[in-house]
């Protein structure tokens, strides 16, 4: 994994273990702050069968209820498998935040095998993720899943 991931990481363990208030904002705040291609880092919450906007990082969006199975962010919660978009473009039910955004990642935090929540993070970058977003970003919501 590369170091500025691996760093990132070590930072976010800190704070999962001190337990602060406000954890997830901090994660998202961190995650835009030291990772250059995140240009909108939020976390979506599983509530009442549908995914709930909690908190993030970034231009504000009018996405803060979306249905399960519905863009890049439902797909993920109905699966409960990281997807990576490099090209929003070319996804059909994509769900557009702004002409900004060129790529997505969307990771799920799951908790005794079930989904309870997803990282989605927005990019403006053409095709930036690699493998090793995915393993950090896996880990860092492995990292969070008793949180919820």
């Amino acid at each position: 994994m590369k170091k500025e991931f691996k760093d990132c990481l070590e930072t976010i363990k800190q704070l999962v273990d001190s337990n602060p208030e406000d954890l997830l904002l901090k994660i998202c705040s961190i995650l835009k702050e030291q990772i250059y291609h995140y240009d909108w880092v939020g976390f979506y919450i599983l509530q009442n069968g549908q995914l709930v906007l909690g908190p993030y990082v970034g231009k504000p969006t009018e996405h803060t209820h979306i249905a399960i199975g519905k863009g890049v962010c439902g797909q993920v919660a109905q699966r409960g498998e990281t997807m990576i978009v490099q090209d929003v473009t070319q996804i059909d039910n994509y769900i557009s935040c702004g002409l900004e955004v060129q790529s997505e990642i969307v990771v799920p935090v799951m908790k005794n095998g079930k989904f309870i929540a997803e990282l989605d993070i927005d990019s403006h970058s053409p095709a930036p993720f690699i493998s090793d977003d995915q393993i950090f970003l896996e880990g860092v919501c492995k990292l969070i899943s008793d949180k919820f």
